[in-house]
């Protein structure tokens, strides 16, 4: 691959890293997809070597992190339909309210809706604060994951 080819493939991983923090894309798999890109126009067992191991990380974390932040949110007695209302209310405030209103709606959602199976306040908030605490859980295991194919690609890089 020549190096503008690199470069943009580093660019999309560094794409993907930040989407990863910020949740409006994808981000470890568009890392995944950078690294797939690579591997294809480089070729060889090195960049196919730097691809498998970045898909096994990237699938592994992606079932850990919804069994990590689920196993959570059950012990905090916050059942996953709450999550789903807070994820339904956060794209319907991204658009309302762009990009920060993702973050916005996520809260109210969950606060409503823990609010009306609840019927108090205070454990509305409660159970928001457990619910922003198991996003945070899947966001850091994804971001993990995103860095540990980053690292393999560079390391490939550096070998190829």
């Amino acid at each position: 691959m020549s190096p503008w080819g690199e470069v943009l493939v580093g660019l999309v991983i560094l794409a993907g890293l930040v989407g990863t923090i910020i949740q409006v894309i994808p981000g470890s798999f568009l890392v995944l997809g950078a690294v797939l890109v690579w591997a294809i126009v480089t070729g060889g067992q090195v960049a196919w070597t730097v691809f498998a191991i970045s898909a096994v990380v990237v699938l592994i974390a992606a079932v850990v992190k919804f069994v990590v932040a689920g196993k959570y949110m059950v012990s905090k007695d916050i059942p996953s339909s709450t999550m789903w209302w807070g994820g339904a209310a956060g794209v319907v405030g991204f658009f309302v309210i762009p990009v920060v209103g993702l973050l916005i709606g996520f809260v109210a959602g969950v606060w409503v809706a823990e609010l009306v199976r609840r019927k108090d306040g205070r454990a509305a908030w409660e159970a928001t604060v457990v619910a922003l605490k198991a996003t945070g859980i899947s966001i850091l295991v994804e971001l993990a994951a995103g860095l540990i194919a980053t690292t393999a690609w560079i390391v490939g890089l550096v070998q190829t």
